[in-house]
């Protein structure tokens, strides 16, 4: 799949097969994510693949949207580490496009995903950096859930919106 398919098809997932996604595979995204743009090419990211059942599990009492954690064999935390930036303020964007290639290369692949967010909010933060014991400096971004999706992903919607594109300044 060349990547403006990707882009193009790429639905978020839900539902799991009960089948494992090999350590190839968790490698695979893992080098998609890092392959992404950072300001100043300072790469503030770190992954934490969450496998434990036990801990996908409780990250669903604390999170309302993580249902689809019930069947995915794994999860991805995004992390930045603001101890690793070299333009400090924009781990966030620079998290969210390694999210976004993960997310791709998952699809590109024939795994499915799905991005649970945790930044902005206070509660989901302060719980999984609880749980996964991250350090000081070290912020949770997103949760992505990833499995084998049980159907075929379905076709991708139109989403370009052409009364939304201005030129050269804004014009209603």
């Amino acid at each position: 799949m060349d990547a403006i398919q990707a882009i193009f098809s790429r639905r978020s997932v839900r539902h799991f097969r009960d089948e494992a996604v090999s350590e190839e595979q968790i490698e695979l995204l893992l080098r998609a994510a890092m392959q992404a743009p950072s300001a100043a090419n300072g790469q503030p990211w770190h992954f934490v693949v969450i496998d434990e059942r036990e801990k996908l599990d409780a990250i669903q009492r604390f999170h309302p949207f993580a249902k689809a954690l019930n069947e995915a064999p794994i999860a991805i935390l995004v992390c930045g580490d603001a101890r690793l930036e070299t333009a400090p303020g924009r781990w966030i964007q620079d998290c969210s496009a390694a999210t976004q290639n993960l997310l791709l290369a998952a699809h590109a692949s024939g795994l499915g995903a799905v991005w649970l967010g945790i930044t902005p909010e206070p509660d989901r933060i302060e719980a999984i950096s609880n749980l996964v014991g991250l350090p000081s400096g070290v912020h949770p971004l997103a949760l992505v859930a990833v499995g084998h999706p049980i159907d075929a992903t379905p076709p991708g919607a139109e989403r370009y919106r052409p009364e939304r594109v201005h030129r050269n300044a804004w014009r209603e």
